[in-house]
């Protein structure tokens, strides 16, 4: 075996620039395979939906969250994220259908250390009162919504009010919302509106209303 060329300082440099690369690129293939090939059904398609929901492409999103759903029947993310796509899309009886579903389930199923599901529980609360919230603030709606959206809030803040805090300081940077309406502020604000006499209440505030955020805890 030639060992001289190992002598020359250029080609032992490049020898070891090349191993790194290669333990880099082995390391690197390693970890994102063993993610995929570890995490359980339907999470990989729900990390999918994740990402089309956030830009805004809700029908393929939603087929994302479908596709996790036939792997694994009441994955709880695909089952938020679905809830989400309906919402979004002004789909109001079957986001409330899908959110009420995912309430019963998580109420009836939900490990008291399942840190991540108690606060997909508090979230699917949370988002359900923003739905009852838009729908008082539509034509026809009525102040049945928002009792319905203040219990929501309120159990939500019962259950993890942490989870639901609102976003984070990058998140205000990023979305222009220095003060944020978290789910805290929503709910004082409607116990005191609606304790006022109807023709005083002002229980719409689009602006306001507009910076409530949707929760998807991971």
């Amino acid at each position: 075996m030639n060992l001289k060329g190992f002598t020359d300082p250029r080609v032992l440099r490049r020898f070891i620039i090349l191993m790194c690369i290669l333990t880099f690129g082995g390391f690197t293939f390693w970890a994102v395979s063993g993610s995929y090939l570890q995490a359980p059904p339907g999470d990989y398609e729900v990390r999918q939906g994740d990402i089309l929901f956030g830009d805004g492409k809700y029908d393929a999103a939603l087929e994302r969250f479908d596709v996790a759903l036939e792997k694994s029947p009441d994955h709880r993310g695909a089952l938020m994220g679905r809830a989400l796509v309906y919402l979004q899309a002004e789909r109001y009886i079957e986001a409330e259908a899908e959110f009420t579903y995912l309430i019963k389930f998580l109420e009836n199923n939900l490990d008291p250390d399942d840190i991540t599901g108690i606060a997909v529980y508090a979230g699917a609360y949370a988002n359900r009162g923003t739905m009852y919230n838009r729908l008082g603030c539509r034509p026809g709606g009525t102040s049945r919504h928002f009792e319905k959206a203040l219990a929501d809030y309120i159990q939500a803040l019962k259950i993890d009010e942490g989870a639901i805090e609102g976003p984070n300081l990058i998140d205000r940077v990023i979305y222009g919302t220095p003060r944020p309406s978290t789910v805290r502020l929503r709910a004082v604000y409607m116990i005191k509106q609606l304790a006022l006499p109807k023709s005083e209440r002002l229980l719409c505030l689009p602006e306001k209303d507009a910076e409530q955020r949707m929760y998807k805890p991971l």
